[in-house]
């Protein structure tokens, strides 16, 4: 059996979503697929993109390591240490993902499992890969122990998960996997909106030298108590206005504006603010999707708001361009 869950952007409002101003973001045409197959004897085995060797566990083996990592991430909110130590492997996310989902669930496997995942969703860039990835395993999981679906319970077993990655999710990347589609997002509440109709395109800047919870962390430090957030709620809500009314001119002018704002928060790289200059120069509009970055020249992706793909440009750069286009659908069984 499958689970599949949408990746997503945010079209205004990064950063800021984490101060409990507004944030508009959408699921986007690219995916995670966890596959769940029961195999014979105890053992649960994780088959995931990048890792040669499977790893194996027993149950009991998989809530010795939960506990290890609730001690792990109590360490962070201590500020013992930061938040990239709280995670030691890509495969520690989906092994705490599969415990903490069984016991929340009360449930009990009968055999052991294989857990494969597949992603089309880019790791690092600020398309909600985690999100999406735990989501479709969680899914799988509820799927399989035949619970019926409460959009509710996997919204909160997913930020359970992501707090181990991200420190402080805001839940915006769990709640557009989980329901797709496109919604203002503000203190873990969200009003559905409709897709954008303006033409995207999603430009590969490479993968960040700093994670998202490094980031986040970097410019809650400097701009905790800015008064810049307010000028990010300002554009979001104009951002979306002008969606509901198909205003492309105001639209191209917003994401500007959301790009300048990025970049004063330190969050856009120099090469990446030159590319996006370019992309204005050239009648277009652009910014950065997710977290940004703190270190490097990576910024992760871009969102492109142009006329036609912008081929060139990114050859200059040394960047790959695709179309993106909204997701209606969120987390389900295929």
């Amino acid at each position: 059996m499958k689970a599949v869950a949408p990746g997503k952007l945010i079209l205004s409002g990064e950063h800021a979503v984490v101060y409990g101003k507004p944030a508009i973001a959408m699921a986007i045409d690219r995916s995670a697929v966890f596959e769940l197959t029961p195999q014979s004897g105890n053992q649960v085995s994780f088959d995931l993109p990048g890792i040669e060797l499977g790893e194996s566990h027993t149950i009991n083996a998989l809530r010795d390591f939960k506990r290890r990592l609730d001690r792990k991430y109590q360490e962070f909110v201590n500020g013992q240490i930061g938040i990239g130590y709280v995670l030691s492997a890509p495969a520690d996310l989906f092994k705490f993902a599969f415990i903490h989902t069984l016991d929340g669930l009360h449930r009990k496997v009968d055999s052991g499992l294989v857990m494969k995942l597949r992603s089309s969703i880019p790791v690092g860039c600020g398309m909600g890969s985690s999100a999406a990835t735990v989501l479709s395993e969680i899914r799988a999981i509820g799927h399989y122990l035949r619970v019926d679906f409460k959009p509710d319970w996997y919204y909160e077993y997913s930020l359970e998960t992501e707090k181990l990655q991200h420190g402080k999710p805001s839940g915006v990347d769990s709640y557009i996997s989980l329901h797709g589609g496109c919604a203002r997002f503000q203190n873990g509440q969200a009003v559905p909106m409709s897709l954008p109709r303006t033409k995207m395109f999603m430009v590969q800047t490479g993968i960040p030298d700093s994670s998202t919870g490094e980031c986040v962390m970097e410019v809650e430090r400097h701009f905790r108590s800015s008064g810049i957030w307010s000028e990010f709620e300002d554009v979001t809500n104009a951002f979306e206005d002008a969606i509901r009314h198909n205003n492309e001119q105001k639209i191209h002018w917003l994401v500007r504006e959301n790009n300048r704002l990025l970049s004063a928060i330190g969050v856009v790289p120099e090469t990446v603010r030159r590319f996006i200059a370019d992309i204005e120069r050239a009648g277009g509009s652009a910014k950065i999707c997710g977290a940004g970055s703190v270190l490097g020249e990576k910024g992760g992706v871009v969102l492109v708001f142009a006329d036609r793909k912008p081929d060139e440009l990114c050859a200059k750069y040394g960047y790959t361009v695709s179309p993106v286009r909204g997701d209606p659908l969120g987390t389900r069984m295929v």
